[in-house]
């Protein structure tokens, strides 16, 4: 049979060759990418290697020392004052709540505690989630935001996620798990100029983080991706709907039961508005510790952490600002009306008009209880206005009345009240509105404990971001008539007694003895009532036996005697005019004065600071009350004394009757001040345990009108305040010292018996001619009209 070749099947005798080339290609592109992976990874290497070295060091981390303000604290712990660029309130882990712990761990990095440094199982789970557009809780670590946010800028490069990296490693070698998240919690910038948790509770809540809840915590948690979107004050709708995502994954992660987030979901959270201010006013006071720990420290006073209690007592300072604040807006009240602070055009759509309403206000925010609003419609009998966020109300009857010839047809344009205006209102203690203005006056209130010189309450004027000039330690201001116990005082050293008589009679000084022109003072009431005694002189404030009494001492006698109290001689010229308190003081020098009378004779110094701690509780600085001692008796006992004698005769039937009457105690002693042409309005007075001072008047001096006196003004706001400050302080009856008798309910020296003469220094009767002055103790011609302009009528 003849033989045959097969036919040639041509797939297959080329199969071979196919799957050699197939394989080639494979083993090239497994080899180009185990090339590139090595290539990679050594360039990965060689940039490790190349930027280990260049890592800051982080050693000091392990002793973490933020920036931290200046805070500053009244004697019970409340804060009054914070300064420093950065909010911050250094808290230790094991200090921090683990209720807030656990809702940054359930949004930040629910597994911090298992993974080291970099979370790769977190940063898949964070991929998927990206690509189903799923919320992610991203993939940076606590540790990765650590390194970022205390090394590293915030610029989005390889380089820096190279360096992000390494440190994240470096930090999880150098500390441990709670040490980063101590730094994470106090670092993290949280909005409001809060940095930390802790501060932020106090921002945004009011209280210390230890006391925050399940559903505070969350909304405080969810602030670090983004302060500013999730902030509850400026956007609160967003904050509200992170919080509620936090509460859900706090569950997930089973730091809280069902029951707990249910709770917490439904919890209304109070949180403090953008215009809150701290719970005690006490601007003033808290610029004042400034300033001096500053002038000590230098610039690390705003970033070494210092914490300065100071010696102010709350409910007191709290009682003296509202106190002060209430006398002048009553004194407001009987001011004219000086019309809108400005105004704006209307819309009539509802929502623009809103939008403008809310804008208009921004710029002329509320000043505490003197809140601004804007009129939508006005007539003489009522008026409809307009508060942010869309608040409405009416203001009609008495609440008009301040600002009656605003809402008059005749009022010219600047001052009338019409829609468009941008005016001031308050709400009265019955729930009523009423239309005010923000005062031109100012004022200041001082007490301190005038046994150790402790400063109890400060108010340096009416608002410091309206005016930060503090009236307590800067204003110089003529005293007027409440210097007047500072002559007497030097005069019971010159034989005088309380029972001695001196002539309220008419007195007048010609051109030919003052060089210049007459002077004829005047008593207050423009009355003379002829002998009195010195008690009764100085209760009904007679200004001529005031200068009588001045001439018999001398006055460079008194001028030398005052400074016992620590005022300062230049400033009070030799001349008849101090007995009328032509001179100048502070509020402070007024109190310091005083309260030589309030201790029995001994000069004390003002002081304000008590403690001074670093950061973490080291104390600086410690100031014990000096003790009076004898080395610092600056008058006899027995004049301090008599003076505490006739000054409670000024409150019990004198110009100042209306403090014991209200007060319903007798140890309430002072002495009323109204200057010529009442320009400054004072009342000075004390208690054994507390002394206190109350200025009244214009910064540029202008009189504040032709019936306004200390005793009108300044004592009501003296006795409002001292309701409080003496409320639990028992009354204190005064034992005289050694060298007084007293004789027919009078005291005398004791050399002196009741031998209390008349001084009469011509005679004259009260319905007399003005007796005509001889030149001494008269001012010298170069000094006298400028002197003599003071009292003239």
């Amino acid at each position: 049979m003849p033989y045959t070749v097969p036919p040639v099947n041509k797939t297959a005798a080329h199969q071979p060759s196919s799957r050699h080339w197939l394989v080639r290609v494979l083993l090239w592109i497994v080899g180009l990418s185990v090339a590139g992976v090595l290539s990679l990874s050594m360039l990965i290497g060689v940039s490790l290697v190349m930027a280990y070295p260049k890592l800051p060091d982080i050693s000091d981390l392990a002793e973490y020392s933020p920036k931290l303000p200046l805070r500053i604290f009244t004697v019970e712990g409340d804060l009054i004052g914070e300064f420093g660029e950065e909010r911050r309130n250094l808290t230790p882990i094991k200090e921090i709540p683990q209720v807030m712990k656990d809702a940054v761990l359930s949004i930040e990095d629910s597994r911090f505690y298992q993974h080291g440094g970099v979370d790769y199982l977190g940063i898949i789970r964070a991929g998927f989630a990206n690509l189903g557009k799923r919320k992610s809780q991203g993939a940076s670590t606590i540790t990765m935001q650590v390194a970022r946010n205390v090394y590293l800028s915030t610029e989005k490069t390889y380089t820096r996620k190279i360096y992000e990296i390494l440190l994240t490693f470096k930090l999880e070698h150098l500390l441990t798990k709670d040490q980063i998240l101590e730094i994470y919690m106090n670092q993290i910038f949280l909005g409001n100029r809060a940095y930390g948790f802790a501060s932020a509770s106090e921002a945004y809540f009011g209280k210390p983080l230890k006391d925050i809840s399940i559903a505070e915590a969350a909304m405080l948690a969810g602030l670090p991706k983004a302060p500013s979107a999730y902030n509850p004050i400026s956007n609160p709708k967003r904050a509200k709907v992170r919080q509620q995502y936090i509460i859900e994954r706090m569950l997930d992660n089973r730091f809280i039961t069902p029951a707990q987030a249910e709770k917490a979901r439904a919890e209304v959270l109070h949180i403090r508005s953008g215009s809150d201010k701290q719970k005690v006013h006490a601007e003033y006071v808290a610029e004042t510790v400034r300033q001096l720990i500053y002038a000590q420290y230098g610039p690390e006073t705003y970033t070494r952490g210092m914490n300065v209690v100071t010696t102010l007592q709350a409910s007191d300072q709290e009682a003296a600002y509202k106190a002060l604040r209430q006398g002048i807006m009553d004194f407001e009240r009987r001011q004219f009306y000086r019309g809108p602070e400005k105004f704006i055009a209307l819309p009539n759509n509802p929502k623009d008009l809103e939008e403008l309403v809310d804008e208009a206000l921004e710029e002329t925010p509320d000043n505490g209880d003197v809140m601004s609003a804007v009129v939508l419609e006005a007539s003489a009998r009522r008026v409809l206005a307009i508060r942010q966020n869309g608040e409405q109300f009416e203001i009609t009857g008495e609440g008009l009345r301040p600002a009656q010839s605003g809402l008059s047809d005749k009022a010219s344009p600047a001052v009338q009240i019409r829609r468009g205006a941008v005016i001031r209102v308050v709400k009265l203690p019955n729930g009523n509105w009423e239309i005010t203005q923000l005062p031109e006056v100012e004022g200041a209130l001082i007490a301190l404990n005038p046994n150790d010189g402790s400063i109890k309450a400060l108010v340096g004027g009416f608002d410091f971001v309206k005016n930060k000039f503090n009236h307590v330690t800067q204003a110089w201001r003529q005293p007027g008539s409440s210097f007047k116990p500072f002559i007497y005082s030097a005069a019971l050293e010159k034989d005088f007694t309380p029972a001695t008589v001196v002539n309220d009679a008419p007195l007048f000084f010609d051109a030919g003895v003052t060089g210049g022109q007459p002077w004829e003072p005047k008593n207050y009431d423009g009355t003379f009532e002829g002998p009195m005694t010195l008690r009764r002189g100085l209760a009904k404030s007679k200004n001529m036996v005031s200068i009588r009494v001045l001439q018999a001492v001398g006055a460079r006698n008194a001028q030398e005697w005052i400074t016992h109290f620590g005022f300062e001689a230049e400033k009070h010229p030799a001349y008849l005019t101090i007995a009328l308190g032509a001179g100048s003081v502070t509020p402070m020098q007024m109190a310091t004065a005083y309260s030589v009378f309030a201790n029995g004779g001994f000069r004390v110094q003002p002081f304000l600071i008590s403690k001074i701690t670093d950061q973490r509780g080291k104390v600086l600085l410690q100031t014990a009350p000096a003790e009076i001692t004898e080395e610092k008796r600056a008058i006899p006992a027995r004049n301090a004394f008599t003076m505490t004698s006739l000054l409670q005769e000024v409150t019990r039937s004198g110009t100042a009757a209306r403090a014991q009457a209200t007060l319903k105690r007798p140890d309430v002693y002072g002495k009323t001040g109204t200057t010529n042409d009442a320009m400054d309005a004072w009342f000075a007075g004390y208690q054994p345990s507390l002394a206190a001072v109350v200025w009244i008047g214009y910064d540029t001096p202008r009189k504040l009108g032709d019936r306004e006196t200390g005793g009108g003004l300044s004592l009501p706001i003296w006795i409002k305040y001292m309701e409080t400050a003496l409320r639990n302080i028992p009354v204190k009856e005064l034992s005289a010292p050694e060298g007084l008798v007293q004789v027919g309910g009078e005291w005398f020296y004791a050399e002196h018996g009741a031998s209390g003469g008349v001084l009469n220094l011509g005679g004259t009767s009260p319905t007399g001619k003005a007796e005509r002055e001889t030149p001494a103790a008269l001012p010298k011609p170069d000094e006298r009209s400028r002197i003599l302009d003071l009292f003239r009528n």
